[in-house]
């Protein structure tokens, strides 16, 4: 990764914790949106020239010591300092190899084997990698199911079929910030591609929030079945780090497991399942 992400992530996270929220005492006007980089060093006991050495990106491998007193300062929750220690070097076990980009026959035979579940695989970048015929099915509104992040910004059918949509795009993006973290080299071109095509997510990627999957309700509108309210649940796939399965799911006896099983039945499976 390049020497600036870690300053870049320093100085977006400086400038979202308030003083008040920080304890600061201060007087007046401020010039500076939240914290100013002398406060955030006597918060984290480091020198104020170090400190400022890590946002310019003239220094980049602070200690691990140094990385905690400083996600303290900022108060970082659990993803965004997990995401601080890869962007400085000092995650434990190192940084791993992109995750691989096929999805074994056994995990493809499992997903085939919940026809009443949509499934699929992502990767970091949040490339979807492999699908089931439901998870197929509750898709089918976009043109291409690729890509999470490109199908939020930049299908048109996005917009329609996240009822949420600006939460939405916030947590894919906060999602799509931790590849950031393992250095995977097919984030700079997407990241690139998102940011011209889309004002939004520019925005939000300038934010440098950090978030993994956790299992919110997912509101969704597809036009074949109405509004359906999923949960779902995100498991690594251990053979293949990086990879994760997801599995959407209904609560039984909901307007939303009806719609889900007149889902299934409009769009019978029109593929052989994976042998």
């Amino acid at each position: 990764m390049s020497s600036g992400e870690l300053g870049a992530f320093l100085r977006a996270r400086r400038a979202q914790r308030s003083p008040d929220d920080a304890g600061v005492l201060h007087a007046g006007r401020r010039k500076v949106t939240g914290l100013r980089r002398e406060e955030v060093a006597v918060l984290a006991g480091v020198n104020a020239d170090y400190y400022a050495r890590l946002e310019q990106g003239r220094e980049t491998h602070p200690s691990a010591q140094v990385c905690d007193a400083l996600c303290r300062a900022l108060d970082l929750d659990a993803d965004a300092r997990d995401h601080l220690h890869r962007l400085a070097g000092t995650a434990p076990a190192g940084t791993p190899d992109p995750a691989p980009t096929t999805v074994s026959p056994q995990l493809r035979q499992l997903m085939d084997a919940s026809p009443h579940t949509p499934a699929l695989v992502l990767d970091r970048t949040l490339d979807v990698l492999a699908t089931n015929a439901l998870a197929d099915a509750l898709f089918s509104p976009f043109e291409r199911v690729d890509n999470l992040a490109r199908m939020t910004f930049l299908d048109p059918a996005g917009r329609r079929f996240y009822a949420r949509w600006d939460w939405t795009a916030q947590v894919v993006v906060a999602n799509l910030r931790i590849a950031e973290g393992y250095a995977d080299p097919a984030l700079p071109d997407l990241v690139a591609e998102l940011s011209a095509a889309s004002e939004r997510f520019r925005a939000l990627w300038g934010s440098h929030s950090v978030r993994g999957k956790t299992g919110d309700p997912k509101h969704l509108h597809h036009p074949d079945v109405g509004p359906l309210t999923l949960t779902y649940q995100a498991f690594d796939v251990r053979s293949a780090p990086g990879q994760q399965l997801i599995l959407y799911h209904a609560e039984p006896g909901t307007p939303s497991a009806q719609a889900l099983a007149l889902l299934t039945s409009l769009h019978a499976p029109t593929r052989e399942p994976h042998r």
